[in-house]
């Protein structure tokens, strides 16, 4: 159930709706897919097996990718914190976000939202980073979510550990969060002049990022 409640990936939030429609191709994303992503779900509660737990704010599941780096950190701890998900004091809608409402944050680790399981029925989790790096990184992004808010509101799981999830989702409302997404969405007009379609910008544009070579609708299509 967490799974698909709420991940963190750092650089793509998953153009689900856009997929399903059949704006974006699938082979349009083939480069990307070892970014550091990211689900949110606004929750009324949530607990980790006697490990943590917290009441209303959000539950974020955290998987990061083989060529993460703390740039992803950045973005992804700022977006989380400023997401607004949450009603204000009159009752409006998409108006707070966690740190308006004084809310909690619950944090897990989740190496399988790195998954490839495009090819036959067995997930593929070669494009997640290595046990002791993601350690690092994913200790560094709970560092960096504490340093910009109240650190004693940020709770975790265990690292590594097998754990029972629970949560209650407010709505249900749920968000997938990605870093890279910033790298190719510029929301250009599609050429038949109706829906917005994606458009590379160069990975160089992000701190910590090695320059990549664009990738545009018309040139996946052509791949």
């Amino acid at each position: 159930m967490v799974e698909v409640v709420a991940i963190v990936h750092c650089r793509r939030v998953y153009f689900i709706i856009d997929m399903i429609i059949g704006v974006y191709p699938l082979r349009y994303f083939h480069s990307f897919d070892d970014r550091m992503k990211a689900v949110v779900q606004r929750v009324s509660s949530a607990s980790v097996t006697v490990i943590s737990s917290i009441s209303k704010g959000l539950m974020v599941l955290v998987g990061i990718g083989t060529d993460d780096t703390p740039a992803d950190v950045d973005i992804l701890s700022n977006k989380i914190l400023s997401l607004r998900v949450f009603s204000d004091v009159n009752g409006t809608v998409w108006k707070s976000n966690v740190r308006d409402i004084s809310g909690e944050i619950l944090c897990v680790s989740q190496f399988t939202l790195m998954a490839n399981t495009i090819k036959g029925n067995k997930p593929d989790f070669h494009r997640a980073m290595s046990f002791e790096s993601s350690r690092h990184l994913y200790s560094t992004f709970l560092d960096k979510m504490r340093q910009l808010y109240v650190a004693d509101r940020i709770q975790d799981g265990q690292f590594g550990a097998m754990m029972n999830v629970s949560l209650t989702n407010e709505g249900p409302v749920t968000f997938t969060l990605d870093t890279r997404k910033f790298e190719y969405i510029t929301g250009a007009s599609d050429s038949s002049g109706g829906r917005k379609v994606g458009k590379t910008l160069p990975r160089s544009s992000i701190p910590g990022r090695p320059t990549s070579i664009p990738v545009t609708p018309e040139s996946a299509l052509d791949s």
